[in-house]
C-alpha cells in the first residue's frame, strides 16, 4: 500500500518516492530505511533493527547508516527524521496514512500462461519446458497491473489448448498465452502466442531459434511483449522491467528448473533440495536457487517435530540469497517464513511485505503473508489475503484447504474450517489440533476424539501436551496456544 506523509507519497511496489516537485531520487538502501521509519511512526527504531532489515546478514559500518540518514534529511522536509541519542532514529513528520487507491480500469487484465508443450520428443525434457513456463509466470506476476494465474492451476490444463474458451472460463481469465519448446543439444526453439479469448484474436506471436545461453533473453522478451500488449488493452502505461540473468551456468539453471517442477507440488517440495544444492554447487552466486532452497528447508521442517532452532539454517540461506540479490522475492519470502516460526513477528512482516511488493501475484507469497496475519491476531485480514491467493491459483490442491482451515479456526468459524479439512486427503498434525478444537467448540465430542486419536497415532509415545505445543505454538498471543491446549486436554479427559 502507498503511504502519504506531508507533501510526499511512498509507492512501495514501484519503490518510488514522490515529492512536491515529482520523483525524488533515493538509493535502494535509503528507500528501505525510510519505509521502516514510516511503518512505525510512533516508535524509535534502533540501529540494530535497521541494519538487520536493510542489510540482512551483512556487516556494515555504522557511518554507512549515518550517510543514508543524512541523505534522507537533505531530500525530505526539515525535521522529518529525528535522532534519539543512544537509541536510534524516529520519523517525526506529519502522520503518515494509507493513500487512497488510484483509479483503475474497470476490469484488470487477467491472464493464464498454459504449460509450454515439450516438442523435443523426450518426456524427460518436460522439466525444461515447464520450468521456462513457470519462470515466465513468475516474471509476469511482478506486474501488479495484471492478475496472473499461478502455475499449479494453469498446469491443470496441459494439452487442452484446443479448447481455450473453456480453459479461460474455468480459470476466469481474459487472455491466454500458449507456446512450445524444442531443446536440441545447445539450441532451443520457442514459439509463443498471446490470445484474447473473447474474440480468439491473436494479439501477438513470435518464434525464437537461439543458442541455449539466450534462453533468459527469450524469456524476458516474451514477458515484456506480453505485458506491453496487455497493458495496451487496459490503457495502462508500463515500462520494461529488465531482469538480470539468474546464472551464467546453464547446467545450474537446468538443475534449478528440475527443482521448480518438484517444489511446485505440496507433497514433493522436499525432493527439490538435492537439485537446488547441485545448482548452488555449480554457481554459488545463483540467488534464486539459494532463495528456493531456503523455502524448501522451511517447508521440510513442517513435517518434523517442531524445534524453532531448526529454522535458523533456512534463515541463513535466505540471507545469502538476499546478499546476492536484494530484490529476490523468494529470498524475502524465505526470510519472512523462517522468522515467523522463530516468533520474530515484526521482522517477518517486514520481509513478507517486501516479498508481496516484489511479486504481488505469487499465491504462495500471499499465502504465507496470510499466515502471518493469522498468527498476529488478524484472521479476517488473513482471509482476504488467502482468498486473493486462491483467485490466482483456483485449482490449488492441499495447501489452500490446510491454511484456510487454520485461519478459519482462529477466526472462530469452526463449521467452515471443518468443511475445509473434509476436502483434504490427509490432514497434517498441526491441522488435526485445529480439527479437535473445531469439533469440541461445536459440541461434537466423539468427532473431536476421533481427530485426537489420529493426532496421537502420528506421534506415538510423545506426551500430548508437548505435541500440541509443537504444532500450534506459532501465535504472537500465547493465550491462543494455551486455549488450544486446554481444549485438547479436555477432549482427552472425556475419552
Amino acid at each position: 500500500m502507498d503511504l502519504e506523509f506531508g507533501n510526499y507519497r511512498l509507492k512501495r511496489a514501484e519503490r518510488l518516492l514522490l515529492g512536491p516537485q515529482g520523483p525524488v531520487e533515493l538509493s535502494a538502501r535509503s528507500f528501505d530505511i525510510l519505509t521502516v521509519l514510516l511503518d512505525k511512526p510512533d516508535e524509535v527504531i534502533g540501529k540494530t533493527e535497521l541494519f538487520d532489515v536493510v542489510w540482512p546478514g551483512l556487516v556494515v559500518e555504522e557511518n554507512t547508516l549515518q550517510v543514508h540518514i543524512s541523505a534522507l534529511r537533505k531530500l525530505l522536509s526539515a525535521g522529518m527524521i529525528a535522532t534519539v541519542h543512544g537509541r536510534g532514529y524516529k520519523y517525526a513528520g506529519p502522520k503518515p496514512f494509507i493513500a487512497a487507491e488510484e483509479l483503475v480500469a474497470a476490469s484488470r487484465p487477467s491472464i493464464a500462461i498454459l504449460p509450454f508443450e515439450n516438442m523435443s520428443g523426450d518426456p524427460e525434457q518436460d522439466y525444461f519446458s515447464d520450468g521456462i513456463t513457470e519462470d515466465i509466470i513468475a516474471e509476469l506476476g511482478k506486474f501488479k497491473e495484471f492478475l496472473v494465474i499461478a502455475r499449479n492451476s494453469s498446469f491443470q490444463f496441459r494439452g487442452k489448448a484446443n479448447d481455450l474458451a473453456e480453459v479461460a472460463k474455468r480459470l476466469g481469465v481474459q487472455y491466454v498465452v500458449e507456446g512450445s519448446v524444442r531443446k536440441i543439444n545447445n539450441r532451443v526453439r520457442v514459439s509463443v502466442q498471446l490470445i484474447d479469448v473473447s474474440s480468439m484474436a491473436h494479439i501477438w506471436g513470435e518464434h525464437y531459434d537461439r543458442e541455449l545461453d539466450d534462453i533468459f533473453a527469450i524469456q524476458d522478451e516474451i514477458t515484456h511483449m506480453t505485458a506491453t500488449r496487455l497493458a495496451r488493452q487496459a490503457r495502462t502505461a508500463i515500462t520494461s522491467r529488465a531482469r538480470a540473468r539468474p546464472t551464467d551456468n546453464m547446467s545450474a539453471y537446468e538443475f534449478y528448473l528440475r527443482a521448480l517442477q518438484l517444489a511446485a507440488v505440496y507433497e514433493t517440495a522436499h525432493e527439490a533440495e538435492p537439485f537446488l544444492r547441485q545448482a548452488i554447487k555449480l554457481d554459488p552466486r545463483f540467488a534464486a536457487a539459494h532463495a528456493m532452497l531456503s523455502v524448501v528447508e522451511t517447508l521440510k521442517l513442517y513435517w518434523v517435530f517442531y524445534d524453532p532452532d531448526l529454522f535458523r539454517p533456512a534463515l541463513e540461506i535466505a540471507r545469502t540469497a538476499l546478499q546476492l540479490d536484494p530484490d529476490e522475492a523468494y529470498g524475502h519470502l524465505a526470510s519472512g517464513f523462517a522468522l515467523l516460526y522463530l516468533r520474530q513477528f515484526k521482522q517477518a512482516e517486514i520481509s513478507l511485505d517486501r516479498a508481496v511488493a516484489l511479486n504481488p501475484n505469487d499465491p504462495f507469497i500471499l499465502t504465507v503473508h496470510a499466515l502471518l496475519l493469522n498468527y498476529t491476531n488478524r484472521p479476517e485480514e488473513a482471509l482476504d489475503v488467502i482468498n486473493e491467493a486462491q483467485r490466482r491459483d483456483p485449482y490449488a490442491v492441499g495447501w489452500y484447504e490446510d491454511f484456510l482451515g487454520i485461519i478459519l479456526t482462529t477466526a472462530g468459524r469452526y463449521r467452515e474450517a471443518i468443511a475445509c479439512y473434509a476436502k483434504m486427503a490427509t490432514i497434517p498434525p498441526w491441522s488435526l489440533v485445529r480439527l479437535i478444537v473445531c469439533h469440541s467448540e461445536l459440541g461434537e465430542i466423539s468427532r473431536a476424539q476421533d481427530a485426537l486419536a489420529k493426532l496421537k497415532a502420528h506421534w506415538p509415545g510423545r506426551h500430548l501436551d508437548a505435541i500440541v505445543i509443537s504444532e500450534v505454538d506459532c501465535y504472537e498471543d500465547p493465550a491462543v496456544c494455551k486455549r488450544y491446549r486446554a481444549i485438547v486436554q479436555r477432549v482427552d479427559g472425556q475419552g
